[in-house]
């Protein structure tokens, strides 16, 4: 293949790429054909397999110090998000290869999910730096590029999402969690000013204009607003929450009327009983936390054609 950038010098980057995201049986192919298609851009990717005891901000750390100043993550939601958090507080900018199931980030962000037009935006697009969202709980600090979830979504992730892998046996789990979950009496304290005091199942929190199957909760920049975008879902039943998350996509549809809606820098959050609180799929806690925007935490690869943050 004849390079798409003869002018342009080779450039060394540091690969990070999930065998795990998408279909498992495609990732040997998926992964010769992305360095393939980098090489033709003169990107010189250095492979890294992610496995289950991956230290990824050891991974970033080692790269950044052998001169590569991308770091490009090849996977799903998770596995961006991850690599996110490893690169806080660094100078490299992040590159993405959507290959997940939702690819919400990439959606956010305006990153095709096509792998060719992924890679062109390495090598033709803008670096944007963006915000992420910190989790306080339990005395740990945890950084998140999408989501943190307090409630009952938290609590249904873990059989959630194994049944949207495709493990069936799940489901089971899942009703059982559905079933016994009761409500609490959730209080917000939105940016020190207004509190919010009602019985409720779920509150999101959101860094990304999408979340869930492409719903729409944010503006399409709203990953650089300096802005957390908060949903307190407290007058809708559990059968209302379901519906919402498996509604699918959201762009074109009004928001259901029941859900209240802010726009805040910070929130901090109780519930009574303790409810489960989990950010961009990890599990963090239960109990009260504490959440806030990093302004510009991180820069990121988009489309010179994206608006500017």
């Amino acid at each position: 293949m004849e390079s798409q950038n003869t002018n342009k010098r080779r450039k060394r980057v540091k690969l990070i790429f999930n065998p795990s995201s998408g279909a498992n049986e495609e990732s040997p192919v998926q992964l010769m054909d992305v360095i393939k298609e980098m090489q033709a851009w003169k990107l010189v990717p250095e492979p890294y397999l992610i496995e289950p005891d991956s230290d990824l901000k050891e991974v970033v750390a080692d790269a950044i110090a052998q001169g590569m100043n991308m770091i490009v993550v090849c996977g799903g939601d998770g596995t961006i998000s991850a690599v996110a958090r490893a690169m806080i507080g660094t100078k490299a900018t992040l590159g993405i290869i959507p290959t997940g199931t939702q690819n919400n980030v990439a959606l956010s962000l305006g990153i095709p999910t096509d792998i060719p037009a992924a890679i062109a935006i390495l090598r033709g697009g803008k670096r944007n730096k963006i915000d992420m969202g910190m989790v306080h709980c339990g005395g740990i600090s945890t950084p998140f590029i999408e989501i943190c979830s307090v409630g009952l979504f938290s609590t249904l992730f873990p059989s959630g999402d194994d049944i949207q892998h495709g493990d069936i046996s799940r489901v089971g789990d899942f009703l059982e969690t559905l079933t016994i979950s009761p409500p609490s009496e959730i209080q917000l304290f939105l940016d020190d000013k207004q509190e919010i005091r009602k019985m409720g199942h779920v509150v999101l929190i959101s860094n990304m204009p999408y979340v869930g199957r492409h719903y729409q909760v944010g503006s399409e920049n709203s990953f650089g607003d300096g802005l957390l975008d908060v949903l307190f879902f407290a007058n809708l039943s559990k059968l209302d929450l379901i519906g919402y998350a498996l509604k699918g996509a959201g762009t074109n549809t009004i928001e259901d009327p029941r859900i209240q809606h802010f726009r805040v820098r910070k929130v901090a959050i109780d519930t009574q009983p303790a409810m489960s609180v989990m950010a961009d799929g990890i599990i963090l806690g239960e109990g009260s936390v504490q959440i806030e925007v990093q302004r510009h935490a991180i820069t990121v690869m988009r489309e010179k054609t994206a608006s500017n943050i």
